[in-house]
C-alpha cells in the first residue's frame, strides 16, 4: 500500500489554503515596521543566520538539539513554524519571514520542509546555502508524494490517520497524522519512546494536498546545497534521498538514523550546517 493509494482514498477536491500565508505575512508586516523586523533577527558578527524549517508530523521543537549546539558555536538561529497547508502558500509564508532576517542565511529543511525551502529561496540573494535533512528536493513539476513513491521503501501510508477539515473557501480538505501507536517505529525508531510519545502527541498535521502539490521553483539549481541522507528512514526512502542529492550535486553525508535525525543525532546535523556555513559565507 503506497502513499498515493491512501491519498486518493481520502483527499477530496479542494483549493489550497493560500489565505494562511497571506494572513500570516500581513500580521508580520502590520505589527512592526520593516526596519524593526530586520533588527529583530539581525545576524551577529560574521556568522550567517541559520533558518530551520521543520516538515510534516513535527514542529519547530524538533530542532532543539541542533539549535542548542549552533547557539553554543555563536550562530544566530531561528526556527519559524511551517504552516503545512500547501507548497505555494507555505513557501510564500517562509519567503516573507526570510525578509526579516538581515545578512547571509543558511536555510535548512527537514522532510517536506525541503520542498518549502526549494521554493521559497528561489531568487533570494541572501540565501547562501541550502541544507536538506532527510528531505525532499523536488524539480519543477514534481511533488513530494511523487518523489516518495519513485523508489520502494516508504512504509508511511498504512500508518496515517486522515482527518477532514473545512476549507475557508468552501469544501473539505484532509489533514494527515501518523497514528500514535505507530509513531515511534515509523518516524523516530532511534529516539527513546518516552520522547516519541510526546512527539506523537504534539505532531503538526500536513494537508494531504500539500504533499501532492507540484513545485514551481528549484532553488538548488542556483544555490549550493548540502544533503544529509538518513539511511534508516521509513518516510522518505534513502534511495529517493540519494537520487535528489545526486541530481542537485549536493555535498552529501549519510547517517545511520531514522527520519527524525535532527532529534536522534543533532550533532551530525549541526556539523553539516556548519560545513555549509563555512563554505559559503567566508
Amino acid at each position: 500500500m503506497n502513499l498515493k493509494t491512501v491519498f486518493r482514498s481520502t483527499l477530496k477536491s479542494a483549493a489550497v489554503l493560500s489565505a494562511v500565508a497571506g494572513v500570516a505575512a500581513l500580521t508580520l508586516t502590520a505589527t512592526t515596521p520593516a526596519n524593526a523586523a530586520k533588527a529583530e533577527h539581525r545576524a551577529s558578527g560574521k556568522k550567517p543566520t541559520v533558518v530551520l524549517v521543520h516538515g510534516a508530523f513535527a514542529d519547530a521543537s524538533s530542532w532543539n538539539g541542533v539549535i542548542k549546539r549552533l547557539q553554543h558555536d555563536g550562530y544566530p538561529v531561528v526556527a519559524p513554524a511551517n504552516p503545512l497547508r500547501g507548497l505555494a502558500s507555505d513557501a510564500d509564508y517562509l519567503r516573507s519571514f526570510l525578509k526579516s532576517v538581515q545578512g547571509p542565511i543558511v536555510l535548512l529543511g527537514h522532510s517536506y520542509g525541503g520542498s518549502v525551502i526549494s521554493q521559497a529561496a528561489a531568487g533570494d540573494p541572501d540565501v547562501k546555502a541550502l541544507v536538506y535533512i532527510a528531505a525532499f528536493a523536488p524539480e519543477k513539476g514534481e511533488s513530494a508524494l511523487e518523489l516518495s513513491d519513485k523508489f520502494p521503501g516508504s512504509t508511511l501510508g498504512p500508518t496515517l490517520n486522515s482527518v477532514p477539515f473545512p476549507l475557508s473557501g468552501g469544501g473539505t480538505g484532509t489533514d494527515l497524522y501518523i497514528k500514535t501507536d505507530k509513531f515511534h517505529d515509523q518516524f523516530a525508531a532511534d529516539v527513546p519512546k518516552s520522547v516519541t510519545d510526546l512527539m506523537a502527541a504534539t505532531q503538526r498535521p500536513v494537508a494531504a494536498s500539500a504533499l501532492e502539490e507540484k513545485a514551481t521553483e528549484a532553488a538548488w539549481k542556483t544555490i549550493p546545497s548540502w544533503d544529509l541522507i538518513a539511511t534508516e528512514d521509513y518516510n522518505i526512502p534513502p534511495a529517493a534521498q540519494r537520487f535528489m542529492a545526486d541530481r542537485a550535486h549536493a555535498h552529501t553525508v549519510e547517517v545511520k538514523a531514522s527520519h527524525a535525525v535532527s532529534v536522534s543525532q543533532p550533532a551530525a546535523v549541526t556539523r553539516l550546517i556548519e560545513q555549509a556555513a563555512h563554505a559559503t559565507t567566508r
